[in-house]
Formats: C-alpha cells, sequence, structure tokens
C-alpha cells in the first residue's frame, strides 16, 4: 500500500490510498475484463514507466486487491488477476467510466484505443430495457461483441455469430450522446452496418452517454 495518507478516518480518503496513485485505476479496470501478463498489461498501458507499473502491481498485492497465479501447463505464465476485494471495485470503475464518457471529446493524437477500453465502456454504459440483440463492433483492427438480453449484458472480444455488425471509422460518442442518429451517422460515415439504421439506433440507446460537457 502507499505510504501516503490523507490523515482523515474517510472512507474516501482510504480507497485513495489504496487506489489513487496514478496507473493504478487504471491496471485495475484491464483486469476487471480478466487476468492479465505483465505484458498484457503493459501492451495495453504502453505510457506507462516499467517501474511505475512493477511498483503499482506490488502495492495493489500488498492492498489485496490483486493476487499472481501461474496458468496450467503447457504455458505456466505468471498472471495478475483480481481478489474478490478488488474485484468489488467494478461497479465503482464502471460509474467513473460513465461519468468520464460526458467528457471525451475528440480522440487526441496520442490516445489509444484497446479491445479492454472497448469492453469497459461498454460495460460502463449499458441501460438494461427489454432489447435482446447481438451486435459485433469493429474498430480498427479491433474486434469486440455485446449480446444483449434484457437486463443482462456480455461482452468480450472477438466476434459473434448472427450479430449485426457496426465498424466504426471514428470514435463513436456523437452517436452515443445522440448528437447524431443512426441514419446520420452512417450518411456521414462515421460508420458502416451489415444491419439497418434502426439497429444503430438501438445499440445507441444500449449504449447511452450523458450530455457531452
Amino acid at each position: 500500500m502507499t505510504t501516503k495518507t490523507y490523515g482523515q478516518y474517510c472512507g474516501v480518503a482510504r480507497a485513495l490510498e489504496l487506489v489513487g496513485e496514478r496507473w493504478a485505476l487504471l491496471i485495475v479496470r484491464d483486469l476487471l475484463v480478466g487476468p492479465k501478463r505483465y505484458t498484457d498489461l503493459r501492451a495495453g498501458l504502453p505510457k506507462i514507466p516499467t517501474n511505475v507499473l512493477a511498483t503499482r502491481l506490488k502495492e495493489l498485492e500488498q492492498a489485496g486487491l490483486v493476487e499472481r497465479r501461474i496458468l496450467p501447463r503447457p504455458s505456466g505464465a505468471i498472471v495478475y488477476e483480481l481478489t474478490s476485494y478488488g474485484a468489488d471495485l467494478e461497479d465503482v470503475v464502471l460509474a467513473l467510466g460513465r461519468w468520464g464518457a460526458r467528457s471525451l471529446g475528440e480522440l487526441r493524437p496520442d490516445e489509444i484505443i484497446t479491445p479492454d477500453i472497448l469492453v469497459m465502456a461498454l460495460r460502463s454504459t449499458f441501460r438494461p430495457s427489454r432489447l435482446k440483440a447481438k451486435y459485433e463492433l469493429h474498430f480498427g483492427d479491433i474486434t469486440i461483441h455485446a449480446l444483449i438480453d434484457a437486463d443482462n449484458l456480455t461482452v468480450d472480444v472477438g466476434s459473434l455469430e448472427g450479430a449485426v455488425v457496426l465498424e466504426a471509422f471514428a470514435p463513436i460518442a456523437p452517436l452515443l450522446t445522440g448528437e447524431v442518429d443512426g441514419a446520420t451517422a452512417l450518411k456521414s460515415g462515421l460508420l458502416k452496418t451489415s444491419g439497418t439504421a434502426k439497429d444503430v439506433d438501438r445499440f445507441a440507446a444500449a449504449f447511452p452517454i450523458g450530455p457531452p460537457t
């Protein structure tokens, strides 16, 4: 655990002592998608210095949020995964992602999008409804899919048979904030789909972002 304290007997202060250091919550975000090798975490967080990643992982382990596990043979690789205590941060991370999405704006030149980012983006903005649908989202060389069954959502990396394909050519925040509708998004070239404009509208309604700041 970090030695930096706030001198306050407060749950928020204690939480920040555990995960308030830079990069800590982004490591937790990626581990919420699944266990990761050190190299996987490094690839998903390319701007983190290697010594900082090692330090953050050590701090998270000492705090009881992360543990190491050796995969069965023939892999034998060491992976990091969240403990049950660490996994309890899911609602916090999803709520923070949902709130922060309102300030995304344009993609900055030095910013990347990873499969884990997209998976967590859909999980954080999902709005339960009566919708039952399958979507496959392509962004560059990244493919993820979402299976929606009313209140239940399953999101993972890869394709999904029978899904409506959405191929995005730029971040689709304008669609999810309601700035543009499905027909406009398709006409403008923001994305293309194997379905219809109504399918795109249903997708946007399932993963809405609050009004842009």
